[in-house]
């Protein structure tokens, strides 16, 4: 048995301070006061040092980080990635592909099937950002590369496919979406020009749906065209994925997104390239140039090319911006994503009998102290 002690333990819905968590192989075996703890219960102790223990980040949309991109042709990109994020606090994701032609994807969607087994952060599966996105809404994605939705692109890799962000106005019927649904893939409407009604009565059937980085590469609000970002915010089964790098989403629009949504219509990502915990500098994504400088990432025109923040900043900026309730904020970067991809009964909160998937913040800048994936500690700041 192993045990973290002296932190304040942030469940679903509450701190809990006084408590020790015990955890014995991959598995968190219970929380239990202090006063009924001794030492000789455990063969080894981590010391939070007052910083709060949560359930380790799950971030359902990033590209990469510290020089690597899922999209790289090789087997050790997804392996730096996995090795660095539980840096950021980060112990599961989906690596997330792009616009490319379809081999690429392919080859990437193989990668990612084969990392699973890989040591660090756990990799649930892949998002599939593209290619059946609008030219007209295609932010940082390649236009030559975007194509007209096709299951058969999918069908070899639904165990790895768990999201997928599509345009739903290019969509010639339903039948994509029911395949998507049929293999338990969330369809998540982004990169994309359709009008409020397109997106309701699309998405109608639909048991829950995504919002690929809400705000961004979409039709806005409008009091006379009400758009995607209209439909978001009043179909309570839209979930809203949400970048709060304080760019791409101002800190007041953070704010409404919360108080329109509440805590389960929110999943918090940090849609990061692999400029991500790197200096400033030229960088690159889907074989296009990005410029990097003062915490911006962009491409020559001005694009943004998407974020180079942490997921720990983005919990910590939500938080601020929103003035939601610690338990909340963490729960969107926890609990919704675990949720909706259908793994809360093992991951996404700290409970007796799920993964000892956590991660220890410091109390005040939430910077990463030590995070264990499985019960194995994969990153600790002081080695």
């Amino acid at each position: 048995m192993k045990a973290i002690i002296d932190g304040m333990i942030v469940l679903p819905d509450a701190i809990v301070g006084g408590h020790i968590l015990l955890y014995e192989g991959d598995t968190i075996a219970d929380i239990v006061p202090r006063k009924g703890f001794h030492l000789g219960m455990c063969t080894d102790l981590i010391d939070a040092n007052g910083g709060f223990v949560v359930p380790g980040f799950i971030n359902e949309h990033i590209h990469g980080c510290a020089g690597a991109d899922t999209m790289d042709e090789n087997e050790e990109a997804l392996a730096t990635i996995q090795s660095v994020l539980p840096k950021t606090g980060v112990t599961s994701f989906l690596p997330t592909t792009m616009t490319y032609d379809r081999p690429r994807i392919e080859r990437a969607l193989g990668r990612i099937r084969r990392a699973k087994k890989n040591r660090g952060a756990r990799i649930l599966g892949a998002h599939m950002e593209g290619p059946f996105i609008s030219t007209a809404y295609k932010g940082a994605q390649k236009e030559s590369n975007i194509a007209r939705a096709d299951f058969s692109w999918i069908e070899p890799y639904e165990d790895v496919v768990k999201i997928i962000t599509l345009a739903p106005e290019t969509l010639k019927d339903k039948t994509f979406l029911k395949e998507c649904a049929d293999h338990h893939i969330i369809v998540s409407v982004g990169h994309s020009g359709a009008t409020y009604e397109q997106v309701m009565e699309c998405m109608e059937k639909c048991q829950f749906y995504h919002i690929t980085h809400m705000y961004n590469a979409m039709t806005p609000l409008h009091h006379r065209r009400p758009g995607i970002v209209g439909a978001a915010l009043l179909d309570p089964k839209a979930h809203c994925e949400l970048i709060c790098d304080n760019l791409h989403v101002h800190p007041a629009a953070q704010k409404l997104v919360y108080r329109m949504k509440g805590r389960d219509g929110i999943i918090l990502i940090t849609d990061s390239l692999r400029a991500c915990l790197l200096p400033d500098g030229e960088s690159e994504l889907g074989g296009q140039k990005v410029f990097v400088k003062n915490g911006e990432a962009r491409l020559e025109d001005g694009t943004l090319a998407g974020s180079i923040a942490a997921m720990n900043q983005v919990v910590l900026n939500f938080l601020v911006n929103s003035g939601a309730p610690l338990p909340e904020a963490v729960a969107m970067a926890t609990v919704n994503p675990a949720k909706d991809l259908g793994v809360y009964n093992r991951i996404g909160s700290l409970e007796k009998g799920k993964l000892a998937d956590i991660a220890i913040l410091d109390s005040t800048d939430f910077h990463v102290k030590q995070t264990l994936v499985g019960g194995e500690l994969v990153y600790n700041e002081e080695q």
